[in-house]
């Protein structure tokens, strides 16, 4: 299992990274930000106008330092990173499962019935914490009836029917998230993936980003190919596997921490700004702020429901990617998901 180490956030435009002896250095001109030692980084998240020396490049790829190329409002670019772990035969292994598409159908329908499960959980604890809602009491039924779809295995036995069953369920869950925000100056209709119109989608944007590379990373420590999935189609440059794995995880995460942030009023509506095309993002005081929630939210600490071990939610992805690879390769009969209790 991959140690959990520190992730560095980079978002001072015009900066620029560089290597000083075994350190990563941050300047902004001439002044430095940063020196930080490189053995306690595991990523580099680089948002815009950031520039990185050739030989910082080449040390994080000896070093196994993965650093990630974003947009200033978080939308993935790109990822550079060295040498895949592992051994050829699980890759070997994980390409054969991708082009089966039974042996697929097996995984996915567990990732897609762990997600939903995670979804209802959400909302039967506002049922929990708030009292009656009726719409949320009918999307958690509708979520409980998409589980015992998925448990059939004579009805579901496509890729494509997951995906319709994974697609209603989302549909569902999002239709009554705006009653899960308890300030009036925060108002989410629908969830909108690619630039954001609302400072809720594009909260929930940015976190999902930052652990999508987080799992990317997390699958190839391991030995797998992050952008060859088993629920997500193939498509150039996209890290199918890491889309797979996030859904596990996008509800406990990203969902939770967005609606305790607005919720507590650890961030208002004045944190975002709208550009002229109408995308909303984070102004960069703000993102830095969310930057660090987003890093306490990693820290904190559960018992492992398949593991029984207690770990911190950072190791989550890291956790499940060295189970999937231990599934396919033989040890384990079945791929556990993970179900947040």
């Amino acid at each position: 299992m991959k140690k959990l180490l520190n992730n560095v956030y980079v978002d001072t435009q015009g900066s620029r990274l560089s290597k000083e002896r075994e350190t990563i250095v941050v300047k902004d001109g001439d002044s430095k930000i940063a020196q930080i030692p490189a053995i306690n980084i595991a990523n580099i998240f680089c948002f815009g106008s950031v520039t990185i020396s050739s030989p910082l490049m080449g040390y994080c790829a000896e070093s196994g330092i993965n650093l990630v190329l974003l947009t200033t409002y978080g939308k993935f670019l790109a990822r550079v990173h060295g040498k895949s772990a592992g051994n050829v035969l699980l890759r070997r292994e994980q390409y054969r499962w991708a082009d089966d598409e039974q042996r697929s159908l097996a995984v996915a329908r567990l990732i897609v019935a762990a997600k939903i499960t995670n979804t209802r959980t959400i909302l039967q604890r506002e049922l929990r914490n708030h009292g009656d809602n009726s719409a949320v009491g009918i999307a958690v039924n509708s979520l409980n009836a998409s589980c015992q779809r998925l448990a059939s295995t004579k009805r579901v036995n496509t890729i494509n029917t997951v995906r319709g069953i994974e697609g209603d369920a989302a549909s569902v869950y999002f239709s009554v998230f705006n009653d899960l925000l308890r300030v009036n100056d925060f108002v989410f209709n629908s969830r909108i993936k690619r630039s954001p119109t609302d400072p809720v989608n594009a909260m929930l944007s940015f976190a999902y980003t930052l652990l999508t590379s987080e799992c990317a990373s997390a699958l190839a420590g391991v030995g797998l190919d992050p952008y060859v999935g088993f629920l997500h189609q193939d498509r150039p440059g996209r890290v199918s596997l890491a889309l797979d794995l996030l859904e596990e995880f996008r509800a406990l995460f990203a969902d939770r921490l967005v609606l305790t942030l607005i919720n507590r009023k650890q961030v208002s509506v004045d944190d975002f700004i709208t550009e002229a095309g109408g995308a909303v993002r984070f102004k960069d005081r703000a993102k830095k702020r969310f930057l660090n929630f987003y890093q306490e939210r990693k820290q904190q600490e559960l018992v492992h429901p398949f593991l029984q071990e207690k770990i911190t939610l950072g190791l989550l992805p890291h956790c499940q990617a060295m189970l999937l690879a231990r599934h396919l390769r033989g040890d384990l009969e079945f791929y556990p998901p993970f179900i947040a209790r």
